[in-house]
């Protein structure tokens, strides 16, 4: 902060900012996965059958679609909502098997502003508390600041207690609710706020790298030390 000519309070002056590019359909490859733009035709059967692994379809309470009765309706609704520019959607692909476990997307992209959203999270049973998850977070933070924006944000429902802890975990910052911000599914919905900015950045890639390193798994693929720990 500074003071202006007029001796009022006014923010840090940004003389080198330019606004980033759009992320382009480029994949994303780490060790344990890849995030490759989405393809109804070779991603949507095995997303759907990954998806049905969750029988009580808990991974859909929070989003604003699902469950899908049938492959028709999921494809249906993977080609009618996943091939745009904003939410710009990916399949998370496991590099071991090289099969499709999960959607992630950027969202609400404002280059203008340099900030850029994280959601539409569907981890089928087969990605959730795996290091692949982690590592598609990681991915596509690096992606986003490296491109040069300057605000990640996570959003979600305040009520999904897994999404709220899964944030604070990846180190974004809880700045608050904003009440009655949206209905879903006829429910009202309070949402929950996070963030990282670019100056948070360069501490949580380090832990990043730190977890992700070989030395931090055991033979059988368990962490030795959890994220928090290496930050």
């Amino acid at each position: 902060m500074q003071n202006n000519h007029l001796g009022q309070l006014v923010g840090s002056p940004l003389p080198n900012w330019s606004p980033p590019p759009v992320p382009a359909r480029e994949s994303m490859v780490g060790r344990f996965c890849r995030l490759e733009a989405v393809d109804p035709q070779h991603h949507a059967a095995a997303l759907f059958a990954a998806n049905a692994l969750d029988a009580e379809g808990r991974m859909w309470t929070y989003l604003p679609y699902g469950p899908f009765a049938t492959l028709a309706d999921y494809r249906s609704w993977m080609e009618g909502a996943c091939m745009g520019n904003d939410p710009l959607f990916f399949t998370i692909m496991d590099c071991a098997g090289n099969k499709p476990l999960g959607l992630a997307s950027y969202l609400r992209i404002d280059p203008r502003s340099g900030s850029i959203e994280v959601g539409h999270l569907a981890y089928s049973p087969l990605l959730q508390r795996t290091a692949a998850a982690t590592e598609a977070m990681y991915l596509m933070m690096s992606r986003a600041f490296e491109l040069g924006y300057r605000r990640y944000e996570w959003k979600c429902d305040a009520l999904n207690a897994p999404s709220r802890s899964a944030a604070q975990r990846l180190g974004f910052t809880f700045e608050g609710i904003f009440r009655q911000a949206t209905v879903v599914k006829g429910r009202s919905r309070d949402t929950a706020w996070f963030a990282i900015i670019d100056q948070d950045w360069p501490a949580i890639r380090e832990a990043f790298i730190r977890w992700l390193s070989p030395a931090n798994f055991d033979a059988a693929g368990r962490q030795r030390s959890p994220l928090a720990a290496r930050r």
